[in-house]
């Protein structure tokens, strides 16, 4: 499937896929603006066993959020963007599109 489509496509399929399938919920379920790479790693293994899909392209997915500015990592810990913060306190539902938006607003 992934074949077919271009290379940004499939960029931006994981990036989506992660962040609404392990980050954002893993952010929601700690109740806290980081994470640790163990974290990351449990939430991953689940997300793909439940969806029978390979642990590269959450890998992939995740690598890429750091390049585009939504997540930064410090040594085994990530974080979310502070722009994000506020989403995070209310609980709120902060997809791919809403993430990218706000870290990009000057």
């Amino acid at each position: 499937m992934l074949s077919e489509k271009g290379k940004y496509a499939s960029a931006t399929e994981n990036r989506r896929f992660v962040w609404a399938e392990i980050i954002w919920p893993l952010i929601l379920e700690l109740n806290d603006v980081s994470f640790t790479l163990k974290q990351f790693q449990d939430k991953r293994d689940k997300i793909c066993q439940q969806y029978n899909i390979s642990i590269n392209i959450p890998s992939r997915g995740l690598a890429s959020l750091q390049q585009k500015g939504i997540l930064l990592k410090e040594g085994t810990l990530y974080s979310i963007h502070y722009k994000l913060i506020p989403y995070m306190r209310l609980r709120a539902e902060c997809d791919y599109a809403t993430a990218i938006r706000e870290v990009r607003l000057k």
